[in-house]
């Protein structure tokens, strides 16, 4: 069976395009473009020493001693936290602004839920010096004001969305609106596994950097290139994407994944998409959608911004609905106990988003033999206020 994405831009049933008239030219040049942009030499010396020199790749494998002795079993913590902008957000940025260079667009728009997406963006645009609009939920803005100032700070312009809840969706929405306004000039960075073909296997591909230093890391401290376990949070998908991708077909690494249980998956207050969603069209693919019996998008919840979204990647869809991955419904509440556990262990304030995955430890039982790699996706800079507010008011 095969886990990568057909010529059609499908994983199995999952994915496709499904654009507006307007967008077709648009998306047809990038999905005829951007294995071949990807695969040039000079493409591939620029994106390879601007990862190393800017953003600061390789980040460490790091082995959790205490964590390790808490759980009975050996764990590697991959620490995307240690990127430049806190997350494995600005590898993406990065590859996908250099082939909107390579492809005469000048205007960069982006959409972004914790923020780390946006100041990603914003940050390669500052760097390159291209015009960059951003938008953020209200809601979003709000809780993550940190990241909002960064960006702002960086150059870009903050679009503040008012639909919806206010939220990641809602800021998706209306950057899809403003391509379709502005087609000629403007490229949209999208941040997740989600979108139109080819969008979610080129996020996927930029950002299998980390699965591809994951082997090089384990071959050196471990005497083989693969854990058993590989553990990584999903939104929209693109740690995941990256942590797995050179383990697809590697039936000896179980891939278990975290989706945002909120205050429980039948509260109505959660984003586990995964477990609570119905085969639909969101956001130019087809995946799984938390939607009503008519169709309409339920609004999730989450206590992170970064995985409060309905839909999911369609590769996630794909690999859980065929059993390649087992998926965990992690609360806030267990979210908010990992969080401080690496904490207390580790001396590692993790975000939101990775301490989901970090969760998983309390649910899933491991041998003392066992190898596992949780990818820690990004730092908590920017959840100290919620961390503060639900620990030491």
């Amino acid at each position: 069976m095969s886990f990568t994405v057909d010529k059609d831009g499908y994983y199995g049933s999952f994915g496709g395009a499904y654009i507006p008239e307007i967008l077709y030219a648009n998306v047809e040049a990038l999905k005829e473009n951007y294995l071949k942009l990807m695969n040039e030499a000079s493409f591939q010396e620029e994106f390879n020493t601007l990862l190393k020199d800017y953003a600061g790749r390789p980040t460490a494998l790091f082995y959790a001693k205490r964590l390790s002795e808490k759980y009975s079993t050996k764990i590697y913590l991959k620490r995307e936290d240690l990127n430049h902008t806190g997350a494995h957000k600005i590898t993406n940025a990065l590859g996908q602004v250099l082939l909107a260079r390579r492809m005469g667009k000048t205007r960069i728009i982006a959409e972004t839920g914790a923020g780390q997406h946006g100041v990603a963006t914003a940050t390669v645009c500052a760097l390159f010096g291209m015009k960059c609009l951003v938008y953020m939920g209200k809601t979003d803005i709000e809780r993550q004001q940190l990241n909002v100032q960064k960006m702002r700070m960086l150059g870009a312009e903050v679009v503040p969305v008012t639909c919806g809840n206010m939220t990641l969706k809602d800021a998706t929405n209306d950057a899809i609106r403003d391509w379709c306004c502005n087609p000629k000039d403007t490229f949209y960075v999208i941040g997740s596994t989600i979108g139109p073909h080819p969008y979610p296997d080129m996020v996927a591909r930029f950002q299998s950097v980390i699965s591809e230093e994951i082997k090089k890391q384990l071959q050196e401290k471990e005497g083989r290139d693969y854990p058993d376990y590989l553990i990584a949070c999903v939104g929209g998908g693109s740690n995941a994407a990256g942590a797995f991708y050179h383990y697809l077909d590697n039936e000896s690494v179980k891939f278990l994944v975290a989706e945002a249980a909120g205050k429980g998956i039948d509260t109505g207050m959660s984003a586990a998409t995964i477990h609570l969603g119905k085969e639909g069209i969101i956001h130019g693919c087809r995946t799984l959608i938390m939607q009503t019996e008519d169709g309409q998008i339920e609004e999730p919840y989450s206590i992170s911004a970064g995985l409060d979204y309905p839909g999911i990647g369609p590769i996630h869809a794909y690999i859980a609905k065929e059993g390649r991955s087992q998926v965990f419904a992690i609360t806030d509440e267990d979210t908010l106990k990992a969080a401080f556990e690496l904490t207390e262990l580790e001396g590692i304030i993790p975000a939101l988003e990775s301490s989901h995955a970090l969760a998983i430890l309390q649910k899933q039982s491991f041998k003392p033999e066992d190898i596992v790699v949780i990818n820690v996706s990004g730092r908590g800079d920017k959840d100290m206020e919620t961390y503060i507010q639900h620990f030491f008011n």
